[in-house]
């Protein structure tokens, strides 16, 4: 474990050291990062202790991790999340950030403003929890430790309505007179009154304000709270000072406005508070999927238990109405499965014995017996849950520009409100009024409105994406998901259904049992492959009752096809590419394989290789897949989107161009090897315009190099739950339904996204870029611009969650197939 004391020590994991050699590379390597003053191995624990230099530059974790990695050694990662307590802004955003990424061994701190969190990634071990939080304490904000899988606190306080409506109650009689002044009667509560008023609405409902803006301030820093208590306490000094000078008389008095300014805030933060508790409602939803008990079924006997005491491989019995507690595969009974919550597939599933399920589903009509697989963090739903938080975690590219400008807003704001006083005063010599015009200038800057603009967003978008079945792994694909001008498709499990056929079969005069022999030396081959293909050709020999031999040392040639031994004889079942390569010629089946391509049908050869012989062809397999219904769809409603739509397929060219017919593709790439994708990716990025974005839409097995080259990766996983894992590490976004239309959905959603955070932030910057100079001119009063601020937080959530009402615009309905 790490520490970090005093006198700057920092201790390390190290992976890879084997001997003293390694030893002393890495002791070289770190030594010579700048900022480290003395390095020391200690091989046994496989540990390295940092002594890092107190003054000067300091030593980056960046630097550290990059050069362990150059020596050829790793230092391990993790993350851990935060609530902070007390922001308000986003120049709160900002101070915390710096403070977490201080801390050494941290390689990057992201603050949610939306969800009061903070995701800290850091080198394995190398910041004790306590020093994160004794970093953000010291920024001048609370923090705790949030447990995997915890919730964000986003809520309001139980005590912030009253308070609220009490505060209110107090200021009303000070703002009374001014209805009396729209109705020519002038009237005003005496000045003793107005104090006793006000001072409670200020130092005790708006203590918030500045004790929140006294830490900004004793960490030479500035964020709304210091605006507001500057701006409120500005007014109630002045009023004071009136006051003082004029105690007998009626003088005018800004206490009014000191109250019903920190009550408008108060409304505003209150609202935004609830506003904030809605963008969760899809992850609590999500959340809230996962059953608290299981029933076991052992020995014949039903018993309930905590979810937490099921282990893989326990039968679990779900009882018609309830929630699937685990994933698993069906052993006993059929059903139909609501899935609308995992996947946005509106529809019942059927599931019967052998059908995989997912925890969180809810059982219809039928008992099922489910066999455990994964439970707890392993499941697919702790997954989706976990990727929503990690998406709404992260940040899109930009708001790293608004950061840089809310790093410069409150000084900026400050600076305005000093030169509209010394205006004021020194053109009128009426500096009462160039005091209240400046805490006008104050008061209305609104930086917390700049700091929801697109996380708030952001979470009600992954939320809605989440819904609707599409999965954001991280928020950065989202964004560039609106850019796309190419998509392009792996044919297999993408465009058809996944699932092939053995539709045909040609022995050669090599094999005297003609088919029967060819399917039961291929299904030999094949028998322990989870190829769809393979899946086919074992199914075809088990309906004909084909006694499958077993294997020797069976070999997977990436993107060709499969090698090994059967009853002695060297055999390989693979593409016609490979064959060529192998030098197998056969003239007859040659041709019968160019006739069952044109027809978009997938052959394999089946071919004889002993060791210095020559290769003999033993026969062909004709493998059909069907096209999915909502395909041609998709391609029509992309293409109307203005994108150029490829198919990317290791299938032969006849199959590939067959199927591209009936789904409207007119570019077609086929032959092409898994390795070979992504360069077929980059090759559709040249000649693009600046900005433009390339997606490859995948099943996320052999297309993970290509969804990794492309901007956009979107994974198709499928029904049975194939593809999931890679899909989830590879792509950006996951498509957790085998729909092609949930391509377009994401496109649409992306831009939809993406269209209201510009319109959050042209609010955002609008509040400020009007509001201020009509506050430094004297057009706006104290009161105006509290209600203005309020406002503008308000606006920015409540236009965020319009997003909720998103539709696609699809051209035509998905049918689910009988």
């Amino acid at each position: 474990m790490a520490t970090m004391d005093d006198t700057c020590t920092l201790t390390l994991p190290i992976t890879g050291m084997t001997c003293a050699s390694c030893v002393t590379r890495v002791e070289k390597a770190i030594s010579r990062v700048p900022g480290v003053q003395q390095a020391s191995i200690n091989l046994a624990t496989e540990q390295a202790s940092l002594a890092l230099a107190a003054t000067g530059a300091p030593a980056t974790a960046q630097a550290v991790q990059a050069a362990v990695a150059k020596a050829g050694y790793g230092i391990p990662e993790e993350t851990r999340d935060l609530r902070i307590d007390g922001m308000t802004c986003a120049s709160c955003v900002g101070r915390v950030e710096k403070a977490l990424g201080k801390v050494p061994g941290v390689l990057a701190a992201s603050v949610n403003l939306a969800t009061a969190t903070a995701r800290v990634r850091r080198l394995a071990g190398s910041a004790a929890d306590a020093v994160l939080l004794q970093a953000v304490q010291r920024a001048g904000y609370e923090a705790a430790v949030l447990a995997s899988g915890q919730a964000p606190a986003v809520a309001p306080r139980g005590d912030a309505g009253w308070k609220v409506a009490a505060a209110a109650a107090l200021s009303a009689p000070l703002v009374l007179p001014m209805a009396g002044d729209l109705l020519g009667r002038h009237w005003m509560l005496p000045a003793l009154w107005q104090w006793l008023l006000a001072t409670p609405v200020l130092f005790w409902f708006g203590a918030r304000f500045f004790v929140a803006g006294w830490k900004a301030l004793r960490n030479g820093a500035g964020n709304m709270d210091l605006l507001v208590a500057t701006g409120t306490s500005a007014a109630y000094g002045l009023s004071l000072f009136m006051w003082w000078q004029d105690p007998q008389g009626m003088p005018h008095l800004y206490f009014e406005s000191a109250a019903v300014v920190v009550t408008l805030v108060l409304f505003g933060k209150w609202l935004e508070a609830r506003a904030k508790r809605r963008t969760l409602v899809a992850l609590d939803g999500l959340r809230a999927l996962r059953p608290d008990t299981a029933t076991l079924l052992r020995n014949g006997t039903e018993t309930t238990v905590p979810l937490d005491q099921v282990q893989p491989g326990d039968a679990v019995v779900v009882r018609p109405g309830e929630r699937l507690p685990t994933d698993g595969v069906v052993v006993d009974g059929r059903s139909h499965l609501d899935e609308s919550l995992l996947t946005g597939e509106s529809l019942p599933v059927a599931r019967g014995p052998g059908d995989r399920v997912t925890g969180g589903a809810i059982n219809g009509e039928g008992r099922l017996v489910v066999r455990t697989s994964a439970v707890g963090a392993a499941s697919m739903l702790s997954q989706i849950v976990q990727m929503v938080e990690s998406a709404q975690a992260k940040k899109a590219p930009i708001q790293q520009t608004v950061d840089q400008v809310a790093a410069v807003f409150v000084p900026a704001v400050f600076g305005a409100a000093a030169l509209t006083l010394l205006g004021w005063g020194l053109a009128q010599g009426d500096w009462a009024t160039a005091l209240i015009h400046a805490v006008s200038v104050l008061v209305i800057a609104c930086p917390c409105a700049l700091g929801l603009a697109t996380p708030a967003t952001l979470m009600v978008g992954t939320g809605l994406a989440a819904r609707r079945g599409i999965l954001v792994r991280d928020a950065q694909a989202l964004e560039l998901m609106r850019a796309v001008k190419v998509v392009a498709f792996d044919k297999t499990g993408t465009l058809t259904e996944g699932k092939p056929t053995l539709v045909d079969s040609r022995a050669s005069a090599a094999l005297p049992g003609g088919r029967a022999e060819l399917l039961t030396l291929a299904a030999a081959l094949q028998a322990a492959s989870e190829h769809p293909l393979a899946r086919a050709v074992v199914a075809a020999a088990a309906a004909e009752g084909l006694a499958v031999p077993p294997t020797d040392t069976p070999q997977a040639v990436a993107g060709r096809g499969i090698a090994g031994q059967v009853a002695g004889r060297a055999l390989k079942l693979g593409s016609s590419v490979w064959m060529a390569e192998l030098g197998v010629a056969d003239a007859a089946l040659a041709a019968l394989a160019q006739a069952w391509a044109a027809q978009g049908r997938s052959v394999s050869w089946l071919a004889e290789a002993p060791d210095g012989g020559r290769p003999v062809a033993l026969g062909l397999l004709a493998f059909g897949d069907q096209t999915k219904p909502g395909a041609a769809a998709a391609v029509a409603a992309l293409k109307q989107e203005g994108l150029r739509v490829v198919l990317v397929s290791g299938d032969n060219r006849g199959a590939a161009e067959a199927l591209a017919r009936e789904v409207g593709i007119a570019e077609v790439r086929a032959e092409v090897l898994p390795g070979d994708k992504a360069q077929v990716i980059q090759s559709l990025r040249d000649g693009l315009p600046p900005g433009a974005r390339v997606a490859m839409v995948g099943d996320g097995v052999n297309d993970a190099p290509a969804l990794a080259a492309a901007d956009v990766g979107l994974a198709m996983t499928h029904a049975d739950g194939g593809g999931t894992d890679v899909a989830m590490q590879t792509a950006g976004l996951t498509l957790l339904r085998g729909d092609p239309l949930l391509v377009v959905e994401a496109l649409q959603l992306s831009r939809a996204i993406t269209r209201r955070i510009w319109q959050n932030l042209f609010w955002a910057f609008a509040y400020n870029v009007v509001g201020i100079p009509l506050a430094a001119l004297g057009l706006l009063s104290p009161v105006v611009a509290g209600a203005a601020m309020a406002l503008s937080s308000v606006s920015v959530i409540s236009n965020a969650l319009l997003l909720g009402r998103f539709k696609p615009r699809l051209p035509a309905p998905v049918k689910e197939k009988p």
